[in-house]
C-alpha cells in the first residue's frame, strides 16, 4: 500500500462514516417526531427513549442505509478528486484506472466486512432491545390469531389446537397424535392445555386416548387432568414481529433448523435473512466500485449531480433487495437465488459501465 492507497482510503473511509452519522441522524430525528405521541402517552423520559431505543435504532438504520451512504461517500470523495484534476495526474503518471479503483476496493472491503460482523454478531443484541421496546411502547399488545394449528414436535409425534391464547397461556381442543409414516398409531384429545409457569410444565384437562392397533383394533381410554412436558412452549405463539433481525447468525441457523424439523410455513423468511446477511458485504463492494466508475471523470452537473446519481443508484439497490425478498418469501424464487440476485445484477452494470465508461 503506497501513499496515494492511504490517502484515497483515509478520505472514502472518513466521508463514508461523516455520510453515516449525519444521515442517521436526520432519520431518527424524523422517526422522534412520528413517535413522540408514544412516548408522551406512556410517559418515558428522555433518557429512556435515548439509551433504551435510539442508541440501538441509531446502527440498524446505519446498516440499512450502508448501500446509499457508501455510494454518497464514494461519488464525493472520487467527483472532488476528478474536479480538481488529481484523478488526470494520477492517470498521467502511469497508473491504470484499474490500479485507481485498488484503494477503493480495499476501503469497501473494510465496510464490507465490518458490516457482515455487525449484522452477524453485533446488531441483533442491540436488535433485541429495540424491538421488545417497539413491542412495549409502539406497537399494539400482540395477540395469536392462528387457528387450527398443526406442529410437528418430534420424529413421530404432531400438536393440534383449534386456537391458542397467548395472554393466558392456554390452548383449546389440543390433539397430541403419534404416526408411523401414514398410520395413525394414537390419538390424544383434550378440552384445554395450560402452561404452567412455576412448574415449566403443560397441565392438560381430562384426556381421551385411542391406541389403533390396525384397521379394526382400536382401544379407547380416558385419562384424568395431568401435567405433561413437551417440545412445545409459549415462545413457539409468540410474536414474531422482526424476530430475525434479534438473532444472531448462529441463533439464526439454529432457528431454521427447528423450524425445517417441524415443517413450519415460515421458513422462507428466515433463509432470507440468513443469505441476505452474506451477500451484503459483497454488495458494498460492488456499489463502491460502480460509484468510481461514474464519477471518475468531471461532469457538467458537477458534484451534486453525481451525488444525486449515486442516491438514485443505491435506491434502486434496495427495491432490488426488496423485491427479491418478497420473491424469496411467497416461494417464487429460492432464498439463496433472491439474496445474490441485486449483487449478480449490479456486478453486471458494473462491468458494463467499467467496459464502456471513458477510461
Amino acid at each position: 500500500m503506497n501513499i496515494l492507497d492511504k490517502y484515497i482510503i483515509k478520505k472514502f473511509l472518513a466521508a463514508f462514516f461523516f455520510s453515516v452519522v449525519i444521515l442517521v441522524s436526520v432519520i431518527c430525528v424524523i422517526d422522534f417526531t412520528e413517535k413522540n405521541d408514544d412516548f408522551i402517552q406512556h410517559n418515558l423520559s428522555m433518557s429512556k427513549i435515548i439509551f433504551g431505543y435510539y442508541i440501538f435504532l441509531f446502527p440498524y438504520f446505519a446498516n440499512l442505509l450502508s448501500p446509499i451512504t457508501i455510494f454518497i461517500a464514494v461519488v464525493f470523495v472520487t467527483a472532488q478528486l476528478a474536479a480538481r484534476t488529481e484523478i488526470v495526474a494520477i492517470l498521467a503518471s502511469g497508473v491504470s484506472f484499474k490500479r485507481l479503483m485498488l484503494p477503493y476496493a480495499m476501503g469497501g472491503a473494510v465496510v464490507g466486512l465490518l458490516i457482515f460482523g455487525l449484522i452477524g454478531w453485533v446488531l441483533p443484541l442491540g436488535n433485541k432491545s429495540r424491538v421488545a421496546f417497539e413491542r412495549a411502547y409502539i406497537k399494539l399488545p400482540y395477540r395469536f390469531q392462528g387457528r387450527n394449528v398443526h406442529i410437528k414436535i418430534g420424529p413421530r409425534s404432531y400438536v393440534y389446537m383449534e386456537s391458542y391464547d397467548n395472554t393466558s397461556n392456554i390452548g383449546f381442543h389440543f390433539a397430541l397424535e403419534t404416526v408411523d409414516g401414514t398410520l395413525l398409531r394414537r390419538r390424544l384429545t383434550a378440552d384445554a392445555i395450560n402452561w404452567d409457569s412455576t412448574k415449566h410444565m403443560w397441565h392438560l384437562s381430562p384426556q381421551l386416548v385411542r391406541t389403533f392397533h390396525g384397521a379394526q383394533d382400536e382401544k379407547l381410554e380416558t385419562v384424568a387432568a395431568r401435567d405433561t412436558t413437551l417440545n412445545l412452549y409459549p415462545k413457539d405463539f409468540a410474536s414474531t414481529y422482526r424476530l430475525a433481525e434479534t438473532l444472531t447468525l448462529p441463533e439464526l441457523n439454529a432457528y431454521i433448523k427447528t423450524k425445517i424439523e417441524r415443517g413450519a410455513d415460515d421458513t422462507q423468511l428466515y433463509l432470507s435473512e440468513k443469505y441476505e446477511r452474506y451477500s451484503y458485504p459483497f454488495a458494498i463492494v460492488i456499489l463502491t466500485l460502480i460509484g468510481v466508475i461514474l464519477s471518475a471523470r468531471k461532469s457538467r452537473a458537477g458534484v451534486g449531480g453525481q451525488i444525486a446519481l449515486g442516491f438514485v443508484l443505491a435506491f434502486v439497490f434496495i427495491i432490488f433487495v426488496m423485491l427479491s425478498r418478497n420473491l424469496a418469501q411467497v416461494g417464487s424464487l429460492a432464498p439463496l437465488i433472491a439474496a445474490w440476485i441485486p449483487s449478480m445484477v449490479f456486478s453486471v452494470i458494473g462491468l458494463a459501465l467499467y467496459r464502456f465508461v471513458p477510461k
